[in-house]
């Protein structure tokens, strides 16, 4: 048996969430150094009318996305086009969901004993959806308070990747069938017609504060990440335990969808350098201006 304190509980969550993130930033930043400029490239002022390969979205150089269409096709058949590394992540978060399994019990038990109600208790479905929704429609009333084109790209980032994990959630809910706690004492109730397995606020949690965490700069980078990881990931899966809604398995499940999903969206939206690049001499009254080119597609 393992003894849970509340506070311990929650914050272990947070850093687990954190942990994840952590995971994830470095899969993306193996896959954005091999295509990053030097770090000791000088910027100098461009000639009039050349692009600086920057990010207005009504700039012909702007990036292309080829729409959310394309977006769900590429997602459910990305397992197609993983390399060893990606099913290595995967093996590893289903080893992860396992061994929480493991516990499922001994968590639900100490809930119980915190107060919640064994079976048919209430289990806050809303309640706990509110983090993830406050944090949707925070970031797209402050990106218009602010008028940024890249707050509101961010906001639809938090939408796509949160509506994206959900449909899988929901997916494999049906196909796997588990009772949920507030069902059943019992953990292994598989194919019974149950919704707990995976948790779609834990999914969803996930996916909008992983948005959250790895978008914009990097000036509050750590405060991103606590807030994406641990306020709204971390937080939304242990209100689900709390409130006897999943087992321990179902929220690791729900965040490593729920993480990956995040990952998929932004690397999806993020722009590509091309190696293409020119440097060329223009003059002017008095000397001449060198510039770099660096196209970005």
């Amino acid at each position: 048996m393992i003894k849970l304190k509340k506070q311990p509980l929650c914050v272990a969550l947070g850093i687990s969430g954190f942990l994840f993130g952590a995971t994830v930033v470095s899969a993306q930043t193996s896959d954005s150094n091999t295509a990053a400029p030097p770090e000791n490239t000088t910027t100098v002022t461009p000639a009039p009318g050349l692009s600086t390969g920057g990010s207005d979205p009504d700039s012909d150089d702007a990036p292309k996305r080829g729409g959310l269409f394309l977006d769900i096709k590429d997602y459910y058949t990305a397992p197609l086009r993983w390399n060893v590394r990606d099913w290595a992540y995967f093996a590893g978060a289903a080893g992860l969901v396992a061994a929480a399994h493991h516990y499922d019990s001994q968590v639900r038990t100490h809930f119980i004993k915190q107060g919640a109600k064994p079976i048919g208790g209430k289990t806050d479905d809303l309640q706990d959806a509110i983090p993830s929704l406050a944090a949707v429609a925070g970031t797209w009333l402050y990106a218009g308070l602010v008028r940024s084109d890249a707050g509101h790209q961010e906001a639809w980032e938090m939408v796509e990747a949160g509506g994206l994990s959900t449909v899988t959630a929901y997916a494999l809910k049906f196909a796997v069938g588990r009772e949920r706690p507030d069902q059943t004492s019992d953990p292994n109730k598989w194919r019974h017609g149950g919704s707990s397995f995976p948790s779609f606020h834990a999914a969803a949690a996930f996916a909008i504060g992983g948005v959250l965490a790895e978008s914009g700069n990097d000036d509050y980078r750590w405060l991103r990440r606590f807030l994406g990881y641990g306020l709204i990931g971390g937080f939304t899966a242990f209100e689900r335990l709390k409130h006897n809604a999943h087992w321990l398995s179902d929220d690791f499940a729900g965040a490593a969808i729920g993480g990956a999903t995040a990952h998929f969206v932004l690397e999806r939206n993020k722009p590509h350098i091309d190696s293409g690049s020119a440097i060329s001499v223009t003059p002017i009254p008095g000397g001449a201006m060198l510039t770099y080119n660096l196209e970005i597609k």
